[in-house]
């Protein structure tokens, strides 16, 4: 099971069974908002959906492919960060998030990104941690940006989106650059 303390009110905890209510309800009450970017958002459509999602993730995990935690704000689900998937052969791997109304701007995730990131390339030894995110999508592109990733490109007509195609900016850190930058934090 993956647990990780992030401060005295935030923690991020893998998802299981238990907690398919709150990801559900989260979801469907931050529907509106959540929807402008994440195409899922229309398949979720009842609880089972939720379930099943939070059983492919469990799956994930037991399978050695990375782990999807939801973020624990003052004893409430929050929102969800997660791998993709790992990469194992080229020990690299990307990160999706989200976070549900009413917890924009208070910072969990940009403090959830660099555990997740931490974990990666510390505990895990990758290389490589990739963020996509759509070219309009200024709130999920800080992330990375504050965290000191590196912009690597664009690639054009990346996601459909209902109807019509978004262009998705890449951005990278590789381990020897967040080593970097935590030993530059660990100075200041």
């Amino acid at each position: 099971m993956f647990t990780f303390k992030i401060d005295d009110k935030t923690e991020l905890k893998m998802l299981d069974l238990q907690d398919v209510q709150q990801v559900y309800d989260l979801t469907i009450r931050s529907k509106d908002t959540l929807r402008e970017w994440l195409p899922f958002i229309d398949y979720t459509k009842s609880i089972g959906d939720t379930q099943n999602f939070i059983q492919s993730t469990m799956k994930q995990f037991s399978e050695n492919n990375g782990v999807q935690a939801g973020i624990w704000y003052e004893g409430k689900i929050a929102g969800v960060i997660g791998f993709h998937k790992i990469d194992w052969n080229n020990k690299s791997t990307s990160i999706g998030y989200w976070l549900g109304d009413g917890y924009r701007g208070l910072g969990l995730m940009t403090k959830s990104v660099k555990s997740f990131v931490h974990y990666a390339l510390l505990d895990l030894k990758l290389n490589r941690v990739e963020i996509r995110a759509a070219v309009e999508n200024k709130k999920s592109r800080a992330v990375p940006e504050r965290l000191g990733f590196t912009e690597e490109g664009c690639v054009r007509e990346a996601e459909w989106l209902y109807d019509h195609y978004v262009d998705h900016v890449i951005y990278g850190m590789l381990a020897k650059d967040w080593r970097q930058i935590e030993s530059d934090n660990k100075r200041h």
